[in-house]
């Protein structure tokens, strides 16, 4: 494989070390430095690992959770003390529907 057939960002071997590609014919090594490429030079592709799925989620649901911990503490303002029983109730309901607990 040759560095023109690889985008930005992807990770190969050359000459022993590993190497994420940062341009048309450079690329930075895992130990440091930057490295000029020669068009002729053979590259080995180095298999990115997948996240797990269950990782994935749960990286997902951290990311929801946290945006909705936003959205509530803004909308708490909003509202009167009758309202935010209501609003309290939703809460609840809506991290239960994504396992989470609602800290009460």
């Amino acid at each position: 494989m040759k560095l023109q057939h690889l985008a930005i960002g992807d990770r190969f071997e050359y000459d022993g070390d590993v190497y994420v590609k940062t341009g048309p014919l450079t690329a930075a090594s895992e130990n440091g430095g930057q490295r000029v490429i020669p068009r002729s030079a053979v590259l080995r592709p180095v298999a990115v690992a997948e996240p797990s799925p269950a990782a994935a989620a749960g990286l997902e649901r951290q990311k929801v959770a946290a945006a909705f911990a936003t959205f509530y503490a803004n909308c708490s303002g909003l509202v009167g003390d009758n309202d935010r029983r209501e609003l309290d109730l939703a809460r609840r309901k809506f991290l239960g529907s994504l396992g989470l607990d609602s800290g009460d």
